[in-house]
């Protein structure tokens, strides 16, 4: 006999351990079956399971187990990514923690090792969270973005890019950590609005000259006041930077400075002449209308600054300090520095700065505002846009392919509105930064002669022969992580090799992943796998929503709203984890998570087992030669029909990534239909005479039940499998569940059992309906009249009187001509039916609570409307909580229209 209750903690383990022993995850050996295939979005081999993850692995694993239930052979494709700068920062802090000397006191090869030491011991912890969440991926083929085979395929890709001329080295601005001193992409940066102020500085005109400028205006908004001026008033967030300005910008149609363009301004404290440009860079609207041009601190200021053919000036070092020394005579604007200055850091250097301004008297004013600060994610440390010699490629040669491929859908979006966000980048996609300044990481394959002669291969030995013999020194820096994780569909499947892997499974299925990496991998996959496979890396690719919290907002730390899917899986079980993340993928809609959804998903779990041992206890088992078309009995043959109502349904959602929906659909029939509904329609059939329909309804049942845990399966895979093999009887179900053949049901739709059954169940929920409207007393059994009820209707009364009377708590149910006086009455499917109410319930005393509960809720709907017609309240309240509002005025709504159909039933 089945167990009470199924127990999470002690199955799931064992479960897991059983697939994975039977070699479930791998592909099946079968050279002609049709092939479905995922990489997992590699996790930082530093992470730990958060709530994002478990979402974007729980919808690859939905998808992966159907797919794999149809018969294909399926591949899901583990790894982790080295994750550079928090790898690299993990050890660090940890060499500190143990007193030990810094990566730069140990060398380069000896903290490489301690690295590499580090992951084998405690890298990967989340790859075996990922198996607590019953993610089925192939763990025999688990790869890593640095082990021997991806590493080859990195320097091969670099090697060639650069020979092709698509991967070069030049000066640009990126932006940089000081603290790390390395390079960081933008997803390494976050940026903060933070306190700060608007400094409004005067660059004296170098010629001494003046000019009339407009500070009074009339009606008509033209100018009516004048004052002369020997200076352009500018303003920055940033003063330290002044002295790397190399230029003043203004509008091109600002008719103020009309007559300074070309002039040049005298640059305070740097003591240089620079010019005044007209660019429409320059916002004649946003404070004086004229922008100071800072080329080497500015990722704007650049691209004026190449417009423009400003110069860069540097001002700082690797730490954000202000020049002490010359390290690049092109650029370093050290001779614009006071010497009592240099080597301050920048923050100390914007002090001394605004002082000497002030001293000067060329301080305009100051303005306190909130401005947005770039800070780094590692380091927390404010970013800074930094002149440095990086490694580029040319992205914008690579990327018209892969904006083709989504043009003539090669590969889709999903939503397809992601689409826009994709090509929006691509079409305006800048160089990409692809070096960093660590150690940890793919060392870039170059090396430089005495004479800095640029020498690039992928081994030392032919770098060399390049040289002629030269002695050479390879380059010290290391590359992005993207670069290598940008060739996973591929290089994952043995690439550059050309494998049977990569054959029979690239291109993949479909990516899952989150918007905010479109960007940063989802376009790099698409431009390399297009390059060096000459085909999309996948067919599809959906793009989840957000995971926040009960109430709408956006988890974090600081707010004590986060929330650790292990702990529900601790608390819950996995599955029902599994089925609330899926249940609520609606597309493009973030999902509001609370431990009460959980809570109710895992009652929902809780429902099947109990459906299940009614099965066992009523010796409904799988018969091995039971055709379901062959069904006669009518209940047999409508739930039948739901069944294969609920399969497409499903199939469909899921075929669709409407994962959401398929979900949906998949606990409508087992919930509502099959637990509700079959289970107490078949129980007069069980427990009855008739043997032939008693086994008949044993065997549909066993069948349905068989068809509800194939659907459920990919959902919730545990509970599914255990009740599985604890079902089975005497039938050898050939296997475990999770490479079962997935539901194929055609022609079990029965059109007079549909609407016979579908009537049955409109009816009792009516009736359950008004008696719980109308106060009825549990207890209480009145008659129910069905009025004018015609020949077909009274045979179907008759047929179904027991199941009515037993379960919506009627004396009985028969045609009649009329409702008697003091009936309360419904309609279904156009037919009135009464019930006599004269002595079951206080008229008088029902009419006053129904008014008195309409009176309550109409103050809430008043009390709810004043409030959210109030514009203050929607501007500025939380959009949270502003939506909860929104949801109990419709609640309350919907609780007066149930409470006024309920008074007017009582006259």
């Amino acid at each position: 006999m089945l167990d009470k209750t199924f127990d999470p903690k002690a199955a799931e383990p064992r479960l897991y351990a059983r697939w994975e022993d039977a070699g479930t995850f791998q592909p099946k050996d079968d050279p002609d079956a049709e092939t479905f295939s995922i990489v997992i979005p590699p996790p930082n081999v530093t992470g730990s399971l958060h709530i994002g993850h478990a979402l974007n692995n729980t919808l690859q694993d939905v998808l992966v187990r159907y797919h794999r239930m149809l018969g294909k052979a399926v591949l899901w494709q583990p790894g982790t990514d080295h994750a550079g700068i928090a790898t690299q920062m993990v050890v660090e802090r940890q060499l500190a923690a143990e007193g030990n000397i810094s990566r730069r006191d140990m060398g380069r090869e000896a903290f490489i090792e301690r690295v590499w030491a580090w992951k084998e011991e405690s890298g990967g912890t989340i790859l075996n969270q990922l198996r607590r969440l019953g993610a089925s991926c192939d763990w025999s083929r688990e790869r890593f973005t640095m082990d021997e085979g991806l590493s080859k395929a990195v320097l091969k890709v670099f090697v060639e890019l650069y020979n092709q001329g698509l991967i070069y080295r030049d000066k640009r601005l990126v932006n940089w950590d000081p603290h790390f001193q390395t390079a960081i992409s933008d997803l390494e940066v976050e940026n903060k609005e933070v306190d700060g102020h608007f400094w409004r500085f005067r660059y004296p005109l170098a010629d001494g000259s003046t000019y009339d400028f407009p500070i009074a205006f009339d009606e008509d908004g033209q100018p009516a006041e004048w004052e002369s001026r020997d200076y352009i008033v500018v303003a920055t967030t940033r003063p330290e930077t002044v002295l790397g300005d190399t230029g003043v910008a203004v509008h091109p149609d600002d008719e103020r400075y009309a007559g300074l363009v070309g002039k040049k301004v005298r640059l305070p404290i740097a003591d240089v002449e620079i010019p005044i440009v007209a660019d429409e860079h320059a916002d004649p609207e946003q404070g004086s209308g004229a922008v100071k041009i800072t080329p080497a601190h500015d990722f704007n200021d650049f691209m004026v600054g190449e417009r423009q053919g400003l110069p860069l000036v540097n001002i700082f070092d690797r730490e954000a300090r202000l020049l002490s020394e010359i390290a690049d005579e092109k650029v370093d604007g050290l001779e614009r520095i006071p010497e009592d200055w240099r080597g301050l850091d920048r923050f100390e250097a914007r002090e001394n700065l605004v002082a000497r301004m002030d001293e000067l008297g060329l301080l305009d004013g100051i303005e306190d505002r909130k401005v947005q600060q770039p800070f780094g994610d590692r380091s927390g440390v404010v970013v800074e846009p930094f002149l440095t010699d990086q490694w580029f490629v040319q992205a914008d040669v690579l990327a018209k392919e892969a904006i083709a491929a989504v043009e003539d859908g090669r590969t889709t979006f999903h939503p397809k509105n992601w689409e826009n966000t994709y090509f929006n980048w691509m079409r305006n996609i800048q160089p990409w930064c692809i070096s960093r300044q660590l150690w940890w990481g793919h060392r870039i394959p170059a090396w430089y002669d005495e004479d800095g002669n640029v020498y690039v291969a992928e081994r030392e030995e032919d770098a060399v022969a390049q040289a002629g013999g030269k002695p050479l020194t390879q380059d010290e820096d290391v590359l992005d992580t993207w670069f290598s994780s940008a060739l996973w569909p591929f290089s994952t499947l043995g690439w550059p090799e050309e494998t049977n892997e990569l054959k029979r499974f690239y291109p993949t299925s479909v990516l899952v992943t989150a918007f905010d990496i479109i960007f940063f991998w989802v376009a790099r996959m698409m431009m390399q796998g297009l390059h060096f496979r000459q085909e999309i890396p996948f067919h599809d690719v959906y793009i989840h929503a957000l995971v926040r919290d009960e109430h709408g907002a956006k988890m974090s730390k600081s707010k004590g709203n986060v929330i650790d899917p292990l702990e529900l899986v601790d608390e819950f079980g996995a599955d029902a984890v599994r089925f609330t993340l899926t249940a609520l993928a609606a597309q493009g809609r973030d999902i509001r998570m609370s431990k009460e959804r959980v809570e109710g998903y895992r009652n929902f779990g809780t429902k099947l087992w109990n459906a299940a041992r009614f099965c066992l206890m009523n010796d409904c088992l799988p018969e091995a030669n039971f055709d379901p078309k062959s069904a006669k009995q009518t209940v047999n043959q409508w739930v039948l029909g739901e069944a294969e109502t609920a399969a497409a349904a499903v199939a469909k959602g899921l075929e669709s990534y409407r994962f959401n929906e398929a979900a949906g659909a998949a606990y409508r029939f087992v919930w509502n239909v099959f637990c509700d509904w079959h289970l107490e329609f078949a129980k007069p059939l069980l427990s009855g005479d008739d043997e032939g329909a008693k086994a008949e309804t044993r065997a549909t049942t066993a069948y349905v039940l068989e068809v509800a845990l194939k659907l459920l399966h990919p959902f919730m895979p545990f509970v599914t499998e255990e009740l599985w093999e604890k079902t089975a009887g005497a039938r050898d179900r050939e296997g475990l569940l999770i490479v079962a053949d997935w539901p194929k049901l055609d022609g079990l739709g029965n059109p007079g059992a549909q609407a016979e059954m579908n009537w049955l169940v409109s009816l009792i929920t009516e009736i359950r309906k008004l008696r719980s409207e109308m106060n009825i007393p549990p207890n209480a059994k009145p008659n129910g009249l069905a009025i004018g009820a015609g020949t077909e209707l009274a045979a179907r009364l008759e047929r179904h009187a027991a199941l009515i009377c037993r379960l919506a708590r009627l004396e009985s149910v028969a045609p009649a001509k009329q409702a008697p006086e003091g009936s309360a009455q419904i309609i279904v499917e156009e037919i009135t039916y009464a019930l006599p109410l004269e002595g079951v319930i206080d008229f008088d005393a029902e009419r006053a609570r129904l008014d008195k509960e309409t009176a309550k809720v109409e103050g809430e709907i008043t009390r709810l409307e004043r409030k959210l017609g109030n514009e203050k309240f929607v501007a500025n309240a939380p959009d949270a909580v502003v939506a909860g509002e929104r949801a109990k005025l419709a609640e309350y709504a919907a609780q007066k229209d149930a409470l006024v159909a309920a008074r007017e039933r009582l006259g």
